[in-house]
């Protein structure tokens, strides 16, 4: 898989500060097991290297990439000790051109126009926007970008569960960076279980996952009209709806007019990311029909079936408005 679309489909990486090379693995498992395998591992320490170096080794399928990387001399040591990719606060078109030139990817920090053109120029589509929260956040990760096409950032800087989504709802955002779950103290402390259940609570955030609504089969259209009809009249949800293949009562309840998915029906199910949905999901054994995927203009998956049914009910994901 290609590596920038993987980080997009974690959507989070977590921001590490270590002092003890001895902390890193049980971190990383911590992480792993939260539903985050991916670190960005900073050279704010002289532990960073022996650091990414020994997490690579443990688990060679982690993404681990060194943070915080000034130089290029800090460039050749992360990429020897194992890092995957490289992260800069800033643009710094030395340290960009190595990696660049050494198969490693770069993603520098850009605030600006200026630096956000010295990026493209290198053929840079990912950058960091860096710190995120403190340079106009969101709203201007938004005006930044509006001439800029395709390119995408990786903010960093203030993000926490409590702005996570404004974030990482945006089509801008490949993914977002912060150090919520792996404070310094949590790390010091050896907290890993806490630090496993604010990984899970981050990414539990950053799905949020909703009932869209219930669907109920029916033989005909005669009869979807006349359940439909029923369920308006016991919830007082009117009829929205009447189009060729169903019939809604308000947005909770889609009657079929025909024997669809499923032998109840189906329940849908919205997420801000079918694609991480489908990630994050399929790490925990979740199988899903990719025949029954349909997808944006930007090839992202909008709409996606389980293969399995649950309780007589297909499931499937779909992109939240």
């Amino acid at each position: 898989m290609d590596m920038l679309k993987q980080i997009s489909d974690i959507g989070i990486v977590p921001v590490i500060k270590i002092t003890d090379v001895n902390k890193a693995v049980p971190l990383a498992k911590a992480l792993i097991d939260g539903g985050l395998p991916i670190a960005e591992i900073t050279f704010r320490t002289d532990a960073a290297e022996d650091a990414i170096k020994a997490v690579s080794k443990a688990f060679p399928d982690m993404l681990v990439g060194a943070g915080t990387v000034l130089t290029i001399d800090q460039a050749k040591r992360a990429k020897d000790a194992g890092a995957k990719f490289i992260v800069s606060p800033g643009f710094n078109p030395k340290v960009v051109s190595w990696c660049l030139e050494n198969d490693i990817i770069p993603t520098p920090g850009c605030t600006s126009p200026t630096e956000i053109e010295q990026a493209l120029e290198l053929g840079l589509k990912v950058v960091k926007f860096f710190p995120a929260e403190q340079s106009g956040g969101i709203a201007k990760i938004k005006a930044l970008s509006a001439p800029y096409g395709n390119l995408k950032f990786i903010p960093t800087g203030g993000i926490d569960a409590s702005n996570l989504l404004s974030y990482i709802t945006n089509k801008k955002i490949l993914a977002c960076g912060g150090s919520f779950m792996v404070k310094e103290d949590y790390i010091e402390n050896e907290q890993w279980d806490k630090i496993t259940e604010l990984t899970k609570e981050a990414v539990k955030t950053m799905l949020s996952f909703k009932i869209a609504h219930i669907g109920i089969n029916s033989e005909n259209a005669d009869e979807a009209k006349k359940v439909a009809e029923m369920l308006s009249l016991v919830t007082g949800l009117p009829i929205t709806k009447d189009g060729e293949k169903s019939v809604f009562a308000g947005t909770e309840f889609e009657v079929m007019k025909s024997m669809g998915r499923g032998k109840c029906g189906h329940i849908a199910i919205s997420t801000t990311s079918v694609d991480r949905a489908v990630y994050h999901l399929s790490a925990k054994g979740v199988q899903f029909d990719e025949d029954s995927a349909t997808y944006n203009a930007d090839g992202s998956r909008k709409f996606i079936y389980i293969k399995e049914d649950i309780g007589g009910f297909g499931i499937h994901l779909v992109e939240s408005k």
